[in-house]
């Protein structure tokens, strides 16, 4: 039991065997890191290039920048270079890597350089190492080139550094995915040296970069940053083979990091040093907002900095996630211990010390609550928060003017009613009068009226109604005291009056969204039609998002647009691109994202339960979608697919009982097939019995006639009972084709001949290779394959020649069949090969027994080859049924 246990501990991690997987079945990226331009990464690769091309390796230069260094061109000189694209830019050509001419070439290993570099406008990715990934993905190997200042982990503390701030960055996960990272190291000194020899840049460029960002000092610390990152690397792949070889190892586990960040410029440094921290404990990490529940506080500008922070999190490699909540430090360790979170990273400005006095910060109460969790603080250097400009914002100058017009209304009706009331009545607290304008005031304009209302009533109370009146003069201290505390009654009363009104606004918003929702949902499960559902969801967007929406689906290979509101909206070439991607990779595309960002729609396709059901187009009209806007994006396009996943599944449905009633009719139909032997054997019965009652005196050519029509039924009625034993065999599982050497160009001359013989005023063309490879199989089975296809050819070419092929492919012979008939619709080219199978002719008949092609893919597929039928075949009509067959191997025995 005991050595079942350790057995079981060390079975391979299966996560660690999932991504293993994964790799396999892309292709691989080498990353040939340095410290700093100039440190040798081109020439290394290069260099490597050549070793692997004299080895006969398939290896090619998709793009490779030399910067003017002669020694690294000549290393170009013998191998493959892809020609570039030339696109406009500002005036002037730019030549860009071609990324559909890699993909199109398909070589082994591809060489693009420049692992930063964005591309121009019009390309379909607006950075370079998104090309790389889609060739990764296609199965092709890629070598590339990244100084360690481009990672964007790095950038603050590169900018800290040497004083330059850059702006070409690579996110952290390119290089995580990296299969083989390359260091190429040079020492700083030395690197110096190249520099003033003119071997980095040219003398002007090498003067300015000697004097800026080539010296010792910043050199020495990114080579650091270079080494250190590399050592990461190593030992995550390490990590990474001892999980997945089951090898007890010491490497450290559990460790699971959670960063806090809001809508402020230092959260961005907080999730850059969480993602340094991250890289260093290799650990997972989770990147977390929250927003209150109780109010609508998230202006479009804090939207727009949650999101930004959010792709920066994800280019990073976190996972990102929004809460809702009132108690923030309740919330984030509720997350932290779903998450099982061991560490938490948050960020602290600058507080004054009346601040400190009077509220606790975020950290501190995370540090108070928190047991036995890690609690890492990110200063802000004198960071305020976020940066505005000196100028009030137009919106905020009139949310200001609206306030102060809404407490200045309240505070005079009030005084004015006080004033009324006090001349008929003697009121000794008639400061509470003046409350109902500071609730008002909040109830109607928010906290900012309250808090103007508060110290307008505040100011009028004692005006009017504390000696010495028509002064703002107090005579006596108590009246002072009063005051303060009406003052203090005041801004409470307001604060929670506006409090109360803020969530009051915020419930109706939800209400109002949770209601159309609830509308939507109740409608759609009563549409059977896709179509219905279409136009419901269109509608709906339109009406939530208040824009322009398309809805494509897959029909017959192609994305056609199914539904569109307005209905006159028309895609252009780039959408249409967008949008296909989109389906096919199964992410986003289009407008905001990183694949053909220039579209004006921004691309989502819809996932159901059984896959990817169709792509929805949002266009973009000049702002992001507030979190609201997303959620019921999201939520619609959720309930869409699932309403249009269901419609196919009932159509499939539908198809499919049809399919069973016809398999039953089919079966039906071999049980009655023996009464189309009666007429063969009727024909046969009365020649026979005219040839014994009447021989004698019937002349020489009755009696041929007589004879070639017993031998003609013979041969039908022979040609349909083969069919039926040979589709039993078939079905059985008892066919058993043998495996001799078969000459091709005898059975094809076998098959014409016999064809020949029940077709004899046909004409049937032949083209056979020279030297044609014999294959392994078995010439009776080839045979009457053959026979079978040339027999449909005659049948359904009409009075045009057959034509029958024989050639050599790729290791394959390939024999095919030609005829110039109709043809086949593209939705029956797979059907056409299933029983009793039959199209009929121009006059409407359906000849035959539909088994013969069903036999051909049944004895091609025994002897190891494959079939296949293309429509139209030549001159845009016409059969072409194909088949092939693996070169036999003269030094084997079967």
């Amino acid at each position: 039991m005991a050595d079942d246990d350790r057995r079981d501990e060390r079975r391979p991690d299966p996560d660690a065997l999932l991504a293993l997987a994964d790799k396999d079945r892309r292709g691989k990226l080498t990353v040939f890191l340095g410290a700093a331009p100039g440190v040798g990464k081109t020439y290394a690769m290069l260099s490597r290039a050549r070793r692997l091309k004299a080895d006969g390796i398939d290896i090619v230069v998709g793009l490779v920048e030399t910067h003017g260094r002669s020694e690294t061109a000549a290393l170009i000189d013998g191998l493959e270079v892809l020609p570039r694209r030339r696109v406009p830019h500002r005036g002037r050509m730019l030549e860009e890597f071609d990324l559909d001419a890699a993909l199109s070439r398909r070589p082994r290993i591809v060489i693009v350089d420049e692992l930063p570099h964005s591309n121009p406008d019009d390309s379909r990715h607006p950075k370079r190492h998104q090309d790389i990934e889609e060739l990764t993905a296609a199965g092709i190997d890629v070598w590339t080139a990244l100084n360690i200042q481009h990672l964007e982990s790095l950038a603050d503390l590169v900018a800290e550094i040497t004083g330059v701030t850059v702006r070409e960055r690579v996110p952290d996960t390119v290089l995580k995915r990296a299969d083989e990272v390359l260091l190429v190291d040079l020492a700083p000194s030395e690197l110096i040296e190249r520099l003033k020899e003119g071997k980095v840049y040219l003398p002007d460029s090498a003067s300015r970069a000697a004097d800026s960002f080539f010296r010792l000092g910043n050199l020495t610390a990114l080579r650091e940053l270079a080494l250190r990152r590399t050592a990461d690397r190593v030992d995550d792949q390490m990590v990474d083979y001892l999980k997945q070889n089951a090898i007890d190892g010491p490497w450290a586990t559990g460790e699971r990091l959670l960063v806090c960040v809001g809508a402020d410029a230092l959260s961005e440094k907080v999730v850059r040093v969480a993602s340094r921290l991250a890289s260093g404990l290799n650990a997972p990490w989770l990147v977390v907002s929250i927003e209150r529940a109780d109010r609508e506080v998230e202006t479009p500008e804090r939207l727009n900095r949650i999101d930004t922070l959010f792709h920066l999190a994800e280019a990073l490699g976190a996972e990102t996630r929004r809460l809702t909540g009132n108690d923030f430090v309740a919330e984030i360790l509720k997350l932290a211990r779903r998450e099982h979170v061991t560490q938490i990273v948050v960020g602290i400005r600058r507080r004054s010390r009346w601040q400190a006095l009077v509220s606790r910060s975020l950290p501190d109460a995370l540090a108070r609550q928190a047991s036995g969790l890690g609690i890492h603080v990110v200063t802000g250097d004198g960071e305020t928060g976020l940066h505005l400009s000196p100028a009030l914002p137009r919106p905020l100058l009139r949310d200001l003017q609206r306030s102060a017009l809404t407490a200045l209304g309240f505070v005079a009706a009030t005084t004015l009613m006080a004033v009324i009331i006090d001349r008929f009545v003697n009121l000794p607290n008639i400061s509470l009068i003046f409350l109902l304008a500071v609730l008002g005031a909040a109830v109607v304009g928010g906290y900012v009226a309250a808090f103007l209302a508060a110290a307008l009533s505040a100011l009028a109370y004692n005006f009017y109604f504390i000696d010495p009146i028509h002064t703002f003069t107090i005579a006596a201290p108590h009246e002072v005291f009063a005051l303060f505390i009406f003052i203090a009654v005041a801004v409470i009363a307001g604060g929670f009056a506006s409090r109360i009104r803020e969530q009051a606004e915020a419930a109706r918003v939800r209400a109002s969204a949770l209601q159309s929702l609830y509308d939507f949902s109740r409608k759609l499960s009563t549409t059977a039609k896709s179509e219905d559902a279409l136009w419901l969801a269109v509608s709906q967007l339109q009406a939530s998002l208040r824009r322009k929406v398309v809805l494509l689906l897959p029909k017959k290979g192609e994305l056609t647009v199914a539904a569109a509101w307005p209905p006159d909206t028309e895609l252009d070439l780039t959408d249409y691109t967008a949008a296909r991607w989109a389906h096919d990779k199964r992410e986003a595309a289009g407008h905001g994202t990183g694949t053909l960002p220039n579209s004006r729609f921004a691309f989502r396709p819809l996932s159901g339960p059984h896959g990817i059901v169709g792509v929805c187009g949002i266009e973009h009209a000049g702002e992001r979608l507030d979190l609201n806007a997303e959620r019921a994006l999201a939520a619609i396009l959720d309930q869409t697919a699932i309403a249009l996943d269901r419609a196919r599944l009932a159509d499939e449905t539908v198809e499919q009982a049809a399919r069973l009633e016809g398999e039953r009719y089919r079966e039906a139909l071999l049980s009655s097939i023996s009464h189309d032997l009666r007429t063969p054997l009727a024909t046969i019965t009365g020649a026979v019995t005219g040839l014994r009652e009447l021989g004698d005196r019937m002349s020489a050519e009755s009696r041929d006639d007589l004879l070639q029509s017993i031998e003609e039924e013979s041969g039908r009625m022979s040609r349909f009972v083969a069919n039926l034993l040979d589709m039993t065999r078939i079905e059985a599982g008892t066919l058993k084709p043998k495996r001799d050497w078969v000459d091709v160009a005898d059975v094809v001359q076998s098959a014409v001949e016999r064809t020949r013989k029940y077709a004899p005023g046909r004409q049937i063309d032949t083209g056979i290779a020279a030297a044609l490879p014999l294959i392994r199989g078995d010439s009776v089975l080839l045979s009457q394959v053959l026979f079978n296809l040339l027999d449909n050819a005659v049948k359904y070419g009409g009075d045009a020649p057959v034509n029958v092929y024989a050639r050599r492919d790729e290791g394959d012979v390939v024999i095919s069949v030609t005829d110039l008939g109709r043809g086949i619709p593209a939705e029956d080219l797979d059907r056409i090969f299933e029983k009793f199978y039959r199209r009929g002719k121009p006059d409407g008949r359906a000849p035959g027994t539909g088994l013969g092609l069903s036999i051909a893919r049944g004895f091609v597929e025994a002897m190891g080859g494959r079939i296949h039928a293309e429509s139209p075949a030549l001159k845009k009509r016409g059969t072409r049924i194909v088949m092939r067959f693996p070169e036999g191997d003269a030094r084997t025995d079967p």
